[in-house]
């Protein structure tokens, strides 16, 4: 399947892009083509209704991608209950075109316990693009950002215990992406490869 990741982080070092980009080399590893749309390395212009961006390049890369893509998974970090401005923005620019009766995994990073509110704005902006939220999402908090800060081999106690949650959610993320597709490809309606 072709699974496309949009990275909302805006720093270097973001916790939560560290997260999409381990969920990157699980899918790839599965044998799914992934292409991760990193906001802090491709910034977009800040949208606005009266503007045309049709010769951004980064911008029409990213909507070529969710053209293509079979699901797409959103990870942002969580700043004041919500997701970034970066992601806020990305998001702007798109429509029900590029997400519609797509599976969307959202996944967050907070500074505290877990990241829920930013993943609830996420899900409310998705259900009003017609895609389909994936019925668990993925979010790290706390101590459980150490172990993408400093790196999985750091021997972070609950380490495996994230490890398994994003095992479990991811497969069944990748099982309704499946599902979905091939509802689409035996109806011809859809589906790539």
């Amino acid at each position: 399947m072709n699974i496309v990741i949009i990275a909302g982080g805006n720093r270097k070092a973001s916790t939560s892009t560290r997260l999409a980009e381990y969920i990157e080399r699980l899918m790839f590893q599965k044998g799914h083509r992934v292409s991760m749309f990193d906001l802090y390395q491709s910034p977009l212009p800040f949208y606005s209704p009266d503007e045309s961006f049709q010769d951004h390049a980064q911008l029409s890369k990213l909507k070529r991608w969710l053209f293509e893509a079979d699901g797409v998974v959103i990870a942002t970090p969580e700043y004041h209950g919500g997701m970034s401005g970066v992601l806020k923005n990305a998001l702007d620019h798109l429509g029900q075109v590029h997400f519609s009766g797509k599976p969307i995994l959202s996944v967050s990073s907070a500074g505290g316990a877990v990241g829920v509110s930013s993943l609830q704005q996420l899900q409310s902006i998705m259900r009003n693009l017609h895609g389909i939220n994936a019925p668990e999402w993925i979010s790290i908090g706390g101590m459980q950002r150490k172990w993408f800060e400093t790196g999985q081999d750091s021997g972070y106690e609950g380490g495996q215990e994230v490890d398994d949650r994003i095992h479990r959610v991811l497969g069944s993320f990748l099982d309704l992406t499946q599902l979905v597709r091939g509802r689409f490809d035996s109806t011809g309606t859809g589906g790539t490869n």
